[in-house]
């Protein structure tokens, strides 16, 4: 429009300097969650894929843990809840994650046994391969949710000429 000035903006200017951060902390945060998501699903497949494949372990105890909860506390949310319907917690670090500074590993929960077995096994294959099957599903929804995110994102970033 004629006659309207479009204020300047410095770029050396602090206030500028936090509204980017502002800006590009508020474009990944999402993408923090669901990535934090998807390595807690890739997790889970793991300890149901060992469940699966003891299933005639003699006394071998089937273990899982909560995703809810799991995600809440990787992500920096509410702390995991107190009362896991699972059972008594393992120690923590038995599923395997990465150790590295500032990630927390799930805390594995023994399975309770829905029914009773002569050699101590606590495996339900019924249970396990519904579990199984449903987090595989879950995990290629936050993929594809993912790579949705990053799609927009480039698409916002390419100039208006690019199309």
């Amino acid at each position: 429009m004629p006659g309207v000035q479009m204020p300047m903006i410095d770029p050396h200017d602090p206030a500028h300097s936090r509204g980017e951060r502002h800006m590009l902390n508020r474009l990944t945060t999402n993408v923090d969650f669901q990535s934090q998501a998807l390595l807690l699903r890739s997790e889970r497949q793991r300890v149901l894929a060992s469940n699966i494949a003891n299933a005639d372990t003699p006394g071998y105890q089937a273990r899982d843990f909560n995703f809810k909860a799991a995600l809440a506390d990787a992500t920096g949310g509410a702390r995991a809840a107190a009362a896991n319907p699972l059972g008594a917690p393992i120690a923590r670090g038995a599923s395997g994650l990465s150790t590295a500074p500032g990630e927390r590993n799930p805390a594995l929960t023994y399975a309770t046994p829905s029914q009773t077995n002569l050699d101590g096994n606590t495996v339900d294959m019924d249970r396990e391969r519904a579990s199984f099957a449903d987090n595989a599903v879950r995990y290629e929804a936050t993929l594809r949710f993912i790579n949705g995110s990053l799609r927009t994102l480039q698409d916002a970033m390419k100039s208006h000429t690019q199309g």
